[in-house]
């Protein structure tokens, strides 16, 4: 006989066991109440909830659906539809699933900040920051929520109120190791004050491969900050060892990404989509990118979209490669069986759902120099600019960098000698680009160059864009608008020269890299002698 305290009791054991990762209890449960009540929400969102932490976000979006199909006022069913839909890089709905869940009433500090995510994830940090400070004034102890809530104050350029909340996280959580990093990034330690110890400590007591990626790279900056570079290569190395393990890169495995991507300059294409809005920033990461990114949207005419994966997703949608991948040189190969206008005129649609009013938008996602012929082809009146750096600095600060280790296409910066198998690569396709792609359309520009004369090389770049000048492109540094990479800190400075040629401080650790840039001829033996 059905009774709703039995139905009760089995939801209860499911939100229980799903909170404690007892996953196939979880499913038990919800599978019985819904033998016993086959209209059930509950069960259905916390089936969802199962099967989006197993990536299966496509069937997750499914049953959040069937659970909000019998009851549509519960904020949770669709916070965490919004959250399986930004995994499913589907923003637009994404974000009408929050707004959803926003405006339905007595939200739980949980909702609230699953809500927040999805706001950040799409790129809306200053709407999410209202969700997360809601959610830690009623839960102050949930440590999570005070990460969450200073990631999106960091990302806004609140320095102060990013390190009162990593602190408050870490108050909760001593070993809270995101919190430690994001800390160590936006603050400087000295010889005299620092945690430098406190973080060697709770190194040793980690064996998880991302958790030590995490403190090790403090605390390689913690040695940078206080002059000992020899010591933050070391701390790199120890960080790195046992993911680079686990991963098992060769720059082998890349290789014929590179290949599909030069070879795209002979993609016949047709005519494109004749759009002149948008400007693509790309390069390697870590070299310069955000910092064309602030330059070029500081000026009026000029809006930046941030890091869209837009272009790649439409190749791979038109396609229909079954590769595991949206950028893989299967993808890239089947471009030439496609209408690359129709997927210039998709990207412009997707894009301008964030930026609908500016004259001209710029997309700064550095891989984009893959599909920088494709690119071309789709969008023949876009301009392409590619970032340069020196090819050491290249190396090094790609090294130093703590990718996000659920992207594969960042395993190379886990090994010093990879990354600059990595940068040799990049080099030869950039070099195919510069002479198969119209100079009008694709141009190069210096990090070095920017920092020795930053007006020249911002005229000649609002030149290229087909801009006026303006003056305001100089205090890309005032650029209020928020800032979700790694650059977060740096670009709110003014322009500084210390990063020039920092390569020659860390050697001899780096000179394994350096070898191989020099027999690349990417480098002249004399430079190492300078």
């Amino acid at each position: 006989m059905f009774s709703p305290q039995t139905v009760s009791s089995l939801l209860a054991q499911a939100e229980k066991a799903l909170a404690q990762h007892a996953y196939k209890a979880a499913h038990q449960a919800c599978i019985e109440a819904l033998k016993l009540a086959p209209e059930t929400p509950d069960a259905f969102y916390f089936l969802g909830v199962l099967t989006a932490e197993h990536d299966n976000h496509a069937k997750a979006v499914e049953l959040y659906d069937r659970a909000i199909a019998l009851v549509d006022n519960v904020g949770r069913y669709h916070a965490w539809k919004g959250r399986s839909l930004i995994a499913l890089n589907q923003r637009e709905l994404a974000l009408a699933a929050a707004e959803s869940g926003a405006a339905c009433a007595e939200l739980d500090a949980q909702t609230l900040d699953t809500i927040g995510v999805v706001f950040s994830r799409a790129g809306l940090h200053k709407r999410a920051t209202d969700f997360y400070r809601t959610a830690t004034g009623l839960v102050p102890e949930k440590s999570e929520y005070w990460y969450n809530l200073g990631v999106a104050e960091q990302f806004q350029g609140d320095f102060h109120a990013a390190e009162t909340a990593y602190r408050k996280t870490l108050s909760l959580t001593p070993g809270h190791v995101k919190a430690w990093s994001s800390l160590f990034q936006i603050t400087k330690q000295t010889a005299e004050r620092n945690e430098i110890t406190k973080l060697e400590t709770l190194f040793e007591t980690l064996s998880d491969a991302e958790d030590r990626l995490f403190i090790g790279h403090a605390l390689a900056k913690a040695y940078e900050d206080i002059g000992g570079a020899s010591a933050a290569i070391a701390w790199l190395t120890k960080a790195k060892a046992k993911k680079k393990a686990q991963i098992a890169y060769r720059p082998s495995q890349d290789r014929p990404l590179f290949e599909a991507s030069e070879h795209s300059l002979s993609v016949a294409g047709g005519p494109g989509h004749e759009d002149p809005s948008p400007i693509f920033v790309v390069g390697l990461p870590r070299t310069g990118t955000t910092l064309i990114d602030r330059i070029l949207s500081s000026h009026p005419q000029v809006q930046s979209a941030g890091e869209l994966t837009d272009f790649a997703l439409a190749l791979k949608r038109a396609t229909g490669t079954k590769s595991r991948y949206v950028l893989d040189a299967e993808t890239m190969a089947a471009a030439r069986s496609v209408d690359l206008a129709d997927i210039g005129r998709r990207y412009i649609a997707s894009a301008r759902r964030i930026v609908p009013k500016s004259r001209h938008f710029i997309d700064k996602m550095p891989l984009n120099f893959f599909s920088a012929a494709l690119i071309h082809k789709a969008l023949p009146r876009a301009r392409i600019i590619c970032l340069r750096r020196h090819p050491a600095d290249s190396v090094l600060s790609n090294y130093r960098q703590l990718f996000a280790t659920g992207f594969s296409y960042y395993n190379y910066a886990f090994d010093l000698a990879d990354t600059a198998a990595y940068y040799v690569m990049f080099e030869a396709l950039i070099e195919q680009f510069r002479e198969g792609l119209p100079a009008d359309r694709f141009t190069e520009v210096s990090y070095e160059n920017i920092v020795g004369d930053l007006e020249g090389e911002a005229r000649r770049l609002t030149t290229f864009c087909n801009l006026d000048w303006d003056p305001a492109c100089l205090s890309f540094h005032e650029n209020k608008a928020p800032v979700a990479t790694a650059s977060s800190a740096q670009v709110r400075q003014p322009l500084y020269s210390s990063a020039l040629a920092r390569w020659k401080r860390y050697r001899p650790g780096l000179d394994r890299a350096l070898d191989i840039l020099v027999a690349a001829g990417c480098m002249s033996p004399e430079e190492l002698d300078t």
